[in-house]
């Protein structure tokens, strides 16, 4: 018979299925989970054995969420090992991990996309031009939004702080009880 999980369990089983929407592996995905719901930070061996997982792996994944910024590095006054802790808060943390894959992913193909759509639509018919111009429209727009939001801190933080504040949710939407506020938090 199976035991039912503990809600930190749970919370990492979910945040884990989550993983592919942040380009984190499941391990990866699980140690973040750990240290979102940490009290306090933790070592790697302190990470290892909650997780079940080897101290080689955890290293990795903790390289990995450094250089993604969402983990950082602390230390304990008198204590020579590292422990880590989640980094901002997840709004913080969310901006962080898109402006980086678009640094990784985006930047590095928008510039030959929107070349090749010049081109074809020089020697395409009218209406096939103008769909090709449709789609180098959206990716320029893409583009110019990950620049003016994502790469620029404060534009980041003021639309984060403009979402939260509710702004743009349906009017019925707002205080009618359907967000999905932790139990005991409505």
């Amino acid at each position: 018979m199976t035991s039912k999980p503990t809600p930190r369990e749970a919370f990492l089983d979910a945040w884990t299925s989550m993983a592919s929407l942040f380009s984190f592996s499941p391990s990866t995905a699980r140690v973040c989970g750990l240290l979102l719901t940490a009290a306090d930070p933790l070592c790697a061996a302190e990470i290892s054995e909650r997780l079940g997982i080897s101290r080689g792996n955890v290293s990795m994944c903790l390289k990995e969420l450094r250089g993604w910024g969402v983990v950082q590095r602390v230390s304990r006054p008198g204590d020579r090992r590292e422990y880590f802790e989640s980094r901002g808060d997840l709004f913080e943390q969310t901006v962080a991990i898109a402006r980086e894959r678009k640094r990784r992913e985006f930047d590095p193909v928008v510039g030959s996309a929107l070349e090749a759509l010049d081109a074809l639509a020089g020697g395409a018919p009218p209406a096939a031009a103008g769909k090709l111009r449709s789609v180098a429209d959206y990716l320029a727009t893409v583009d110019r939004i990950g620049r003016e939001v994502l790469d620029n801190p404060p534009a980041a933080t003021a639309l984060v702080a403009l979402l939260k504040s509710g702004f743009g949710a349906p009017a019925q939407a707002q205080g009618s009880g359907k967000e999905r506020a932790p139990k005991g938090t409505r």
